[in-house]
């Protein structure tokens, strides 16, 4: 199949993976943003997802997404270390800004696994998987409590910003390297793909960012209370 067997065709699936793992992140960070205004609004999104067939369906096709990008980009990366050793990725101009990124997109994937292990076990091991088969204490119904408790941590806070740091730089290069790859790469587009890839990368960690550091100063720093859901028994 042309797809898992030419090198173009696998980079064509990497890219689009890549691409739909962009959109989840925005609908996350997006959600994320509620729960600094409104808990209660970041509940009810909860639970609008929670363990609903349509929501466990989307988690089966985002985790589909990732186990895809994941293999391809180890993939990828074998072939192209050993067709043309330290060099990742057939893109022949690259912006000087992102030549770090693209020379470490192995490494900065791999940290980013790393703490999306961590996450999930903070969070959806938690929520969703508790609310289908009790593995926690935690109320599974009440994500904006496990999300502040979180962030009242300054050292989590700490990890997530440098987690954040290192998906800004996967997703720089990332970003730019799919469209490239799956045909906008003419002189002119090149460069503002290039543009519009790093503001939109930045928008997304900066709105990340901004949801575990206003949650630190409002209810780690300023003391406010944290609302709490009754647990459902």
């Amino acid at each position: 199949m042309w797809l898992t067997n030419s090198s173009i065709g696998r980079k064509v699936v990497m890219s689009l993976s890549g691409l739909f793992l962009v959109l989840f992140l925005t609908f996350h960070m997006c959600m994320n943003l509620a729960l600094v205004f409104s808990p209660d609004a970041y509940n009810a999104i909860c639970g609008f997802l929670g363990a609903n067939w349509y929501a466990l369906v989307g988690t089966a096709v985002l985790a589909a997404g990732f186990i895809v990008h994941i293999i391809y980009a180890f993939w990828l990366t074998w072939q192209n270390r050993k067709a043309r050793g330290n060099d990742r990725y057939a893109v022949t101009t690259r912006p000087k800004s992102v030549e770090w990124a693209s020379q470490n997109m192995l490494v900065l994937g791999i940290i980013v696994i790393l703490f999306l292990v961590l996450h999930m076990a903070q969070f959806w091991f938690k929520m969703q998987l508790n609310e289908i088969v009790p593995v926690s204490d935690a109320n599974p119904h009440d994500g904006s409590y496990l999300v502040i408790e979180t962030f009242k941590n300054p050292v989590m806070v700490v990890i997530y910003i440098l987690w954040f740091a290192a998906l800004w730089f996967h997703l720089t290069h990332g970003f730019w390297s799919a469209l490239h790859t799956i045909g906008f790469n003419n002189n002119i587009w090149f460069n503002r793909w290039k543009v519009i890839g790093n503001v939109f990368a930045t928008i997304i960690c900066l709105g990340f960012a901004f949801v575990a550091v206003a949650l630190y100063i409002q209810y780690g720093v300023l003391g406010w209370d944290v609302p709490q859901m009754p647990a459902v028994h």
